[in-house]
């Protein structure tokens, strides 16, 4: 390698470093207003939160045992997001996101054996075994998918809400995508469209820093994605999204805003992903220090087990107690998905629009 070649790699290496590390910093940048929860409130979403990392640490297994093809993108380090904002839903509120969605399943309260069964492809998947990691959804559970085009869910979100409007219910819809599908055009169509016809919804950024493997200091001209709506007049807040208690005080803040008649709101959440974008991404943009500083210091499962420890909400073998209950339903269904029957061949030809 010649040495201008040399120096320039040396130079991206370093930006790239930088970039990352500034990245986790502003972690702390979104807002930490919140109100301490209760006991119940702490215990609750300590399980749920773990329920989420159990399942997609299972899910990681299983991939790398060849049971789980295709795709597979994991929520490990977000959980504290969706938890904190099915806090804030009521009956009939919708779900709608992307492809890292199998913590918006378990959160809404879909049966985790049905959806391992859709990773691993078997009939009692929630799509049957035949949608797999990116296309599930459940009418029950007002979970309306898992969409595996980049920001394609945004106006799909925008139409749920739309029927709500139409209805003359007071339901919102959470439309969840990320920091990556936050550039796409069919995003501020969306934008455009709910704020005219004053829609409920509420649009969660889930800012994981590096989308599929770009971060946002290097891929965004703008990087507070909270302020995106401001040319439709749309309000929007960046909130803590590594601590349950900011997420659940924004989102309530926020969904009272909507479901008021006001239109939508944008809530951007600070996050990360201790993982890859997907099974198949080694992560080379970023080091192992950076991902350890973050588990270490920001951890949201961690955040919540330390407050109750210090504030004796419960006790060690409490604590020891949920996570073996959590382990115990994650192994069955990781169990039933590997001995379910796979679809049967004629299945090839149901659910077929023609």
């Amino acid at each position: 390698m010649a040495p201008a070649d040399k120096a320039r790699g040396a130079s991206s290496a370093k930006a790239t470093k930088a970039s990352a590390s500034a990245g986790v910093a502003e972690l702390t940048r979104g807002s930490e207003d919140y109100v301490e929860f209760t006991r119940e409130q702490e215990l609750h979403a300590y399980r749920e939160m773990l329920l989420i990392r159990r399942f997609e640490e299972k899910a990681g297994q299983l991939y790398g045992m060849g049971f789980i093809g295709g795709f597979c993108h994991l929520y490990i380090g977000q959980e504290a997001v969706v938890v904190g904002l099915q806090m804030c839903a009521k009956e009939g509120d919708q779900v709608i996101t992307t492809y890292r969605d199998h913590g918006h399943m378990l959160a809404c309260g879909m049966d985790p054996k049905g959806v391992m069964a859709e990773l691993t492809g078997r009939r009692s998947g929630y799509s049957k075994g035949k949608g797999g990691s990116m296309h599930m959804f459940s009418v029950e559970k007002n979970f309306y998918g898992g969409h595996g085009i980049v920001g394609a869910n945004v106006p799909l979100g925008a139409g749920l809400a739309f029927a709500n409007k139409y209805r003359g219910n007071d339901n919102i819809t959470f439309c969840y995508f990320g920091d990556g599908a936050a550039n796409q055009g069919q995003v501020y169509e969306t934008f455009n469209m709910s704020k005219l016809w004053k829609l409920p919804v509420l649009f969660i950024i889930e800012n994981n820093k590096y989308a599929m493997g770009t971060s946002v200091e290097r891929s965004a001209a703008t990087t507070d994605f909270s302020q995106r709506g401001r040319s439709f007049d749309i309000p929007g807040e960046q909130v803590d999204g590594m601590d349950v208690r900011a997420v659940k005080s924004a989102g309530e803040r926020a969904a009272k805003w909507v479901r008021e008649g006001n239109g939508p709101y944008i809530l951007e959440m600070l996050t990360y992903r201790y993982r890859g974008h997907s099974m198949s991404d080694p992560a080379k943009y970023r080091s192992r220090e950076e991902v350890e500083k973050v588990r270490q210091e920001r951890d949201p499962i961690e955040r919540v087990r330390t407050r109750v420890l210090e504030k004796k909400l419960a006790t060690e073998d409490e604590l020891k107690a949920i996570d073996a209950e959590v382990r115990r339903i994650v192994n069955e269904a990781a169990e039933f998905a590997q001995n379910d029957p796979e679809p049967d061949p004629s299945e090839l030809w149901t659910d077929v629009l023609r």
